[in-house]
């Protein structure tokens, strides 16, 4: 099977199921048609008042006939169709998983979450209205086409050709425009909510800096403009949707009319009974209505082709090395060194989050990143974690890229992030997650170290104690406090913290930023952060801009030589301090 493709081998793989689906679907507008054709000659026929009953007895049966047949063949068709559809998604389903199973550790590493839930959820599931919305009813459209266009030809030549440019409107010229105005405006609304999104998301995250900058209505204002345009979108796509559905009744009411028109003709000259003009305007009626939504569904392929663009993507990318490997690395790291060498990253087309960012720190440094929202000093936490893989360039540990050994770094870094998830367990439990190897004195010792032990004794069950869900028994600087006791168990030269005070109120966050750089002692330290109270405990201070570095140096260096920093550390510091 050709790896890179997602429609044609499942088509030749099930080739038989396929050819007897368009054949049914195809029988069926057929037999719709004779429906059609039947009921019209007998209406008419019935109104000449026959002599003999078997003049109206034969187009009875006939009706009966077309209707039940009509019936019985849509129901196969269905039948058919959905068995070869559900049997190429299964197909799928299991290539897809035999793709990422072997990646599960570095999935984020390589995909987008949203294009990873986008394909595990919708693009295999969008793949079944091509086949049953698109594929299926384009195909039989023309074998319906070529009949119409053949039987037609067989009375006239340039009845036939007359139909064929007619005809060809509903199922080439319109849908080709269709296809062409929708693939753009398609990519301008993909575009447009994905910003909505993103907007909204990262003001979600952030909604206390806007709340306390007092600029939360600047965002909403930003926000329902962003909203007016994308509504303005959507009507102008409404629009046409619906100019194009007038366009295609006028061309097939136009078709009819020509069909009508020949027909009376044709029995002028005796050629065809009277009779048949009424039968002959019901079928091209009822046949050309399978025509209509081939516009619709042929404007929808810009959509199937980026659901099939994320699967080929995500078949291509190369397994790591270290999967099929087994590391040799020590049990134990006394030191890490950290190097970034020139690391740019970016998702797929979005833009560079990293940007040529280079950083070396040495075991025992202690390093806070800062920058607005977007900046990239999560994107670069991950990189360091090796929970992403760099577009360019070289993240080491000890000179080894952080992204082939990953089995090594929960021996090297411990990350202390915003909220540190508690399970429904002890107390106990929970702190000894940090190393289940760890004797009932580490624990205590370790809970000592981060001032919980006594608070954990006067519990009712001590160490015992329930956490309950999520840690709801605990306030947010105590749970805190039992992922640090966590990250002091697992004994690693690095800790990297990801904003671990947000939340807390300035007392608690002061208390617990003392008890985090008293424990961590000669360990390194990567803390990312928004406030610039304890910058004065930090060795370097780094902006983040933008995916890169626009200030670097220590306290005393930037209060000297930026300006920048000197404003937002007045700012800062007294609201701190008058709050603490």
């Amino acid at each position: 099977m050709d790896k890179e493709k997602w429609i044609i081998p499942y088509l030749k793989q099930n080739r038989g199921l396929f050819m007897l689906a368009i054949f049914l679907g195809g029988l069926t507008i057929l037999f719709g048609g004779g429906l059609m054709f039947t009921s019209g000659y007998l209406i008419s026929k019935a109104s000449t008042r026959p002599e003999s009953i078997l003049m109206v007895y034969v187009p009875i049966v006939g009706v009966r006939t077309f209707g039940i047949g009509r019936a019985v063949l849509s129901y196969i068709e269905r039948l058919t169709g959905h068995q070869f559809v559900l049997t190429i998604l299964s197909d799928m389903r299991v290539r897809l998983y035999k793709v990422l199973e072997p990646q599960a550790i570095l999935l984020r590493s390589r995909f987008l979450t949203g294009d990873l839930l986008g394909v595990l959820a919708d693009d295999i599931e969008h793949l079944q209205d091509f086949y049953l919305k698109t594929l299926f009813p384009s195909i039989v459209s023309l074998v319906i086409y070529t009949v119409i266009i053949i039987w037609a030809g067989r009375f006239s030549v340039p009845f036939g050709i007359l139909l064929a440019v007619l005809i060809g409107f509903l199922i080439f010229v319109g849908p080709i425009l269709s296809f062409i105005y929708m693939k753009a405006k398609n990519e301008k609304l993909k575009r447009r909510r994905h910003q909505l999104y993103q907007q909204f998301t990262d003001a979600v995250f952030g909604i206390s800096d806007w709340l306390f900058s007092g600029r939360y209505l600047d965002f909403i204002q930003r926000y329902e403009n962003q909203q007016q345009k994308l509504l303005r979108l959507e009507t102008k796509i409404h629009s046409f949707v619906n100019w194009r559905a007038v366009f295609n009744q006028l061309v097939l009411g136009a078709i009819v009319i020509v069909a009508i028109y020949w027909a009376d003709g044709m029995a002028q000259g005796g050629e065809i009974a009277a009779t048949f003009i009424a039968a002959v305007g019901l079928v091209m009626l009822s046949l050309l209505e399978s025509f209509l939504p081939i516009a619709e569904a042929i404007s929808d392929v810009s959509t199937y082709q980026d659901s099939i663009k994320r699967l080929e993507s995500m078949e291509s990318k190369d397994l790591p090395k270290w999967i099929d490997e087994k590391e040799n690395d020590p049990t134990d790291f006394s030191e890490v060194s950290i190097e970034l060498k020139k690391v740019s990253f970016h998702f797929s087309s979005e833009p560079l989050l990293i940007n040529e960012f280079s950083l070396k720190v040495a075991q025992g440094e202690k390093i806070a990143i800062l920058g607005p929202s977007g900046a990239g000093k999560s994107t670069l936490l991950k990189l360091i974690q090796g929970a992403l893989e760099p577009t360019s360039g070289e993240v080491l540990l000890n000179g080894r890229k952080a992204n082939e050994v990953p089995l090594s770094i929960p021996k090297m870094l411990a990350v202390l992030n915003q909220k540190a998830y508690l399970f429904h367990t002890s107390v106990l439990n929970n702190i000894r997650l940090g190393n289940p190897n760890a004797t009932d004195e580490e624990v205590f010792a370790a809970a000592e170290q981060v001032q919980l032990h006594q608070m954990v004794k006067e519990l009712p069950n001590g160490y015992d104690t329930n956490m309950n869900e999520t840690g709801q028994r605990f306030s947010g600087g105590e749970r805190q406090r039992i992922a640090l006791a966590r990250i002091l168990l697992q004994k690693t030269p690095v800790v990297i913290m990801d904003e671990p005070t947000v939340g807390l109120d300035p007392i608690t966050e002061n208390k617990l930023m003392a008890t985090i750089f008293d424990t961590l002692k000669g360990k390194t330290i990567i803390w990312v952060t928004h406030h610039l109270a304890g910058m004065e405990k930090m060795d370097r201070i780094l902006f983040m801009d933008q995916g890169k570095i626009t200030m670097a140096g220590n306290h005393q260096q930037l209060l000297e030589n930026e300006e920048r920093y000197r404003r937002l550390y007045t700012l800062d510091q007294p609201l701190y301090k008058k709050l603490t």
